[in-house]
């Protein structure tokens, strides 16, 4: 264990609440496929769990994340500038680069063949990028999701180069142009990456949003997806 990082979390621990006694705690770097952080109460310790991408952070960037895993735990409210700074700390160009590689070695992504029951993602992402990119997007790896989930509808994967869309779309009844947008939605995260905005991550740009707008159907498919 890094030395200090003991001493930070009970720092934190009496910062937070403080006339109380420290538990024991159990603090280790683990090698998870992203930048996760854990913390959980086990018997009257306290065992925490730091993403090893993190092992070189900043003692402030530390300090930060001891304080929001402890705050989180004991339902009490996050410092702001804290919360800013860790986000800004894992959203920097080096982290995210690192994580994207993790991810690709670590992770495990079960992709579907993007032709499905009734629908071709490979053929539908060919068309929109002949229609909206004058055919100038290099394709991704498309794929079904494992599940017919509706809390994510689609989403794109930067780390495995993949969108990924919920099977709940792959069916005969479905309008095209619902199946289109979603996959077009997609397509622009691809086109427009997140950015860092100071500590924010801008996920819709307005470049983002603009492009967005002109896809023809754009109010009925989100019409369409409300009463889904």
């Amino acid at each position: 264990m890094r030395a200090g990082l003991l001493e930070i979390f009970q720092e934190s621990y009496s910062q937070l609440r403080p006339g109380t006694s420290i538990p024991e705690l159990r603090i280790e770097f683990f090698a998870f496929a992203n930048v996760n952080n854990t913390i959980r109460l086990r018997n009257g310790r306290l065992l925490v769990r730091l993403s090893d991408l993190l092992e070189g952070a900043p003692e402030t960037v530390l300090r930060a994340i001891a304080h929001i895993l402890l705050a989180k735990i004991y339902r009490q409210p996050i410092d702001r500038g804290e919360a800013a700074r860790y986000r800004k700390y894992v959203g920097s160009h080096e982290i995210v680069r690192k994580a994207h590689l993790v991810r690709q070695i670590r992770g495990r992504k079960m992709l579907r063949p993007a032709r499905g029951h009734f629908h071709d993602l490979d053929l539908i992402f060919e068309e929109l990028n002949f229609r909206f990119f004058h055919g100038l997007m290099a394709r991704p790896r498309m794929s079904w999701s494992q599940r017919r989930t509706r809390r994510i509808l689609g989403h794109y994967d930067p780390a495995h180069n993949a969108i990924i869309i919920s099977r709940l779309f792959d069916h005969p009844a479905l309008p095209r142009y619902v199946l289109e947008y979603i996959v077009y939605h997609e397509m622009l995260h691809l086109r427009y990456p997140v950015r860092l905005r100071g500590s924010r991550r801008c996920v819709h740009s307005k470049e983002f949003q603009a492009e967005e707008k002109l896809f023809p159907q754009l109010t009925e498919a989100n019409a369409f997806l409300r009463r889904l």
